[in-house]
């Protein structure tokens, strides 16, 4: 019986064409970051399950996908506890592994297995697919990838300045210009959360603010009401997360309405420093006190970027500072920060906006037309010279032989957006010239070989 094939639902294909677009999003995010000194890492698919859990916050544990053990994995269960289905009890005993959640947690973990071999302070990239057992909607898949920096081992502010240079720096190489980064510090909202009375919900406090972009302030309030947090407490916290104004005036309103908050002035000054040390930039930035980052290891600086010109309103990129991370792996008192480009979602605001340049999906440069036994015969070598000297040319595997399957070969080098076609006949092989056709304008002319190599090693033409 045959079956119907089908995705598994937040997944896609990729084409030759997304590939190539997708690739191109890479290599120019990679380019960046080497500029940068960041140095390229990749870590496993899947961690254990102990590595991953308890470091995204209880909904983020229930986003894990977990994977179940080789081989008979109910074995081990006893009839008690697989009857109870108590999923706490039960999970431990039949699923000890899953697929990783992000890059930050198992690059942690690879810090502290390796941190002899390591010079600090280390400076990482990774680019690699991420899972996470989510909803899926337009702009938010099951399997994605996702872009990282991190700096780990280094206290320094300039680190985020940095980042943030790398971000307006990919996005200029790209040519997207309509974004917002939003910045904001987790040491101000504690400061907050201080402010409020509600220091002791600081976790509840900031996945529920982390909601505020999808469900709005009411909708925040009444959650943090039924988290316990009293009425009084959540109307002051509107007055913060009401405000607006420039990152200087956010500044002098947060001194003076957190002046009691040692943690929250730290987080205060951190950001006046940041901002200091950008200077006049061009970058569109605001500090923003509704940015939350649900993820519980960030400690100071958070950000994230959204596109302000699209459909598609979320954020495709999202970092922060976080203290002692590795600590939960035996490593105390080493400091980090990151970001990560999310590749799913910088290519979807590209593709609405028509960023992606034609010469982003050529390969081939020139397809010499297969006439016949003897024009392949008499081509094939000039095609393998020009691949030597790496240029990407093909040749037609099956002869034309009638003028319909030479429309075919024409619709070939069409639809693979190949530029140039090279025919060779009789009077091409008598006279050393070939004919050379600009398939955007249609003007053949003939070339010796010397100067059809000329003309495709030339990046420019294309």
């Amino acid at each position: 019986m045959s079956i119907k094939p089908s995705l598994a639902r937040g997944t896609r294909d990729f084409g030759p064409v997304e590939v190539a677009k997708r690739q191109y999003i890479i290599n120019t995010i990679k380019e960046v970051y080497e500029l940068y000194g960041f140095q390229p890492l990749e870590t496993p698919t899947f961690e254990k399950l102990t590595t991953l859990t308890g470091k995204y916050g209880d909904e983020g544990d229930t986003l894990l996908f977990k994977i179940l053990n080789s081989g008979d994995f109910l074995k081990k269960v006893d009839d008690e506890t697989l009857a109870s289905r108590d999923r706490q009890t039960l999970l431990p005993k039949i699923a000890e592994k899953g697929l990783r959640y992000d890059l930050t947690v198992p690059f942690a973990r690879y810090v502290v297995m390796n941190q002899h071999d390591i010079t600090f302070p280390f400076k990482r990239y990774q680019i690699q697919p991420v899972w996470r057992a989510d909803k899926p909607q337009k702009g938010r898949y099951r399997e994605f990838y996702q872009c990282d920096a991190d700096i780990i081992g280094s206290n320094s502010l300039i680190n985020e300045v940095e980042l943030i240079q790398i971000i307006g720096e990919v996005y200029k190489r790209l040519g997207l210009k309509d974004y917002l980064i939003k910045l904001n510090n987790r040491k101000v909202l504690q400061g907050i959360a201080e402010k409020i009375g509600a220091a002791d919900q600081f976790v509840d406090l900031t996945v529920a603010i982390d909601k505020l972009d999808k469900i709005g302030l009411e909708k925040v309030k009444a959650e943090l009401m039924d988290r316990g947090i009293g009425q009084e407490s959540v109307d002051e916290l509107g007055k913060f997360l009401s405000f607006e104004g420039t990152a200087v005036e956010t500044i002098e309103f947060l001194k003076a309405h957190l002046s009691d908050s040692e943690t929250g002035l730290l987080g205060v000054t951190e950001m006046a420093t940041i901002f200091q040390y950008l200077g006049d930039t061009d970058l569109n930035i605001k500090f923003d006190l509704t940015l939350a980052r649900g993820l519980n290891y960030y400690t100071g600086t958070i950000l994230e970027v959204v596109p302000t010109t699209t459909k598609m309103s979320s954020s495709i990129n999202g970092g922060g500072r976080y203290d002692d991370l590795t600590s939960v792996f035996g490593l105390k008192d080493v400091s980090g920060v990151g970001m990560s480009f999310g590749l799913d979602r910088v290519y979807d605001v590209l593709e609405e906006l028509n960023l992606f340049d034609e010469s982003v999906i050529q390969t081939t440069k020139a397809l010499f037309i297969n006439f016949d036994a003897d024009c392949l015969a008499y081509t094939f070598p000039i095609v393998t010279d020009l691949r030597k000297e790496g240029i990407a040319v093909e040749i037609f595997p099956e002869p034309a032989k009638n003028g319909k399957k030479l429309k075919r070969q024409m619709n070939y080098a069409n639809n693979k957006k190949i530029p140039f076609v090279v025919l060779t006949g009789s009077d091409e092989k008598e006279s050393g010239l070939f004919s050379f056709k600009n398939m955007e304008t249609g003007e053949q002319e003939k070339l010796t070989i010397e100067a059809i190599k000329e003309i495709l090693g030339r990046g420019d033409v294309f």
